[in-house]
């Protein structure tokens, strides 16, 4: 029977709070499955040529190794936990502050909403598109060309004239030289912080609907 690293233990997909305690039961699993196929085996084995001891000591070895590394996994896993648990327990000093992130993807408060553009050089034509969460255009405007960072105010007025509804929407800026290329833009977004929370391991501040990771807060402001 081939034994599985602590790593491979665990099932593909799962949650890493659990990997350390699937990988423990699915080795306990192993680990029987394989001492009743050595029981049933000893009880078979011919008196006069019993079978040599040295591949099933080596296989005990190895399931003992890989015991002592879900243990280690297992005590890795309580520590990070520690860790965002700190980190998330700092966050809650910036409820109600105001932050800039890297994204794309804003919230519209109360009818307002401000993001920003950088072009690393002056483009030709520079566009911007505002989607709603499914996806839908609802609002288009040109923006300035000359290279640097602009900051861009939206009221929530919708192409047609009616006023958008709070909540998550996506500006695409789409920026081109003289000949047609794409150029660059790097994006951000403000927004006032409403929660902090864990999720898949990385640490979020939430401004309304959206979540953006602690790495990508770039500054905080009263």
């Amino acid at each position: 029977m081939p034994i599985l690293s602590a790593a491979q233990a665990a099932p593909a997909g799962a949650d890493s709070a659990t990997k350390a305690a699937l990988a423990k039961d699915k080795l306990d699993k192993d680990l029987n499955q394989f001492l009743n196929m050595l029981v049933t085996q000893l009880q078979h084995q011919d008196p006069l040529d019993p079978m040599d001891a040295n591949q099933f000591t080596q296989q005990l070895v190895q399931f003992s190794s890989v015991e002592q590394q879900i243990y280690q996994n297992a005590n890795l896993e309580k520590l990070v936990g520690m860790q965002q648990t700190g980190q998330v327990s700092s966050m809650v000093n910036y409820l109600g502050k105001n932050i800039e992130a890297n994204g794309a993807a804003f919230n519209l408060d109360l009818g307002a909403a401000k993001f920003s553009y950088n072009l690393d050089t002056q483009s030709a034509e520079t566009t911007l598109t505002i989607q709603d969460a499914a996806g839908s255009t609802v609002w288009t405007s040109p923006l300035k060309t000359t290279a640097g960072k602009e900051i861009y105010l939206w009221d929530g007025i919708k192409s047609d004239g009616t006023q958008a509804p709070d909540g998550p929407y996506t500006a695409v800026i789409s920026a081109k030289d003289r000949d047609g290329n794409l150029i660059d833009v790097a994006q951000t977004v403000y927004g006032k912080v409403t929660g902090a929370g864990a999720q898949e391991g990385n640490v979020t501040l939430s401004m309304g609907a959206i979540d953006a990771p602690l790495e990508d807060i770039l500054n905080v402001t009263q």
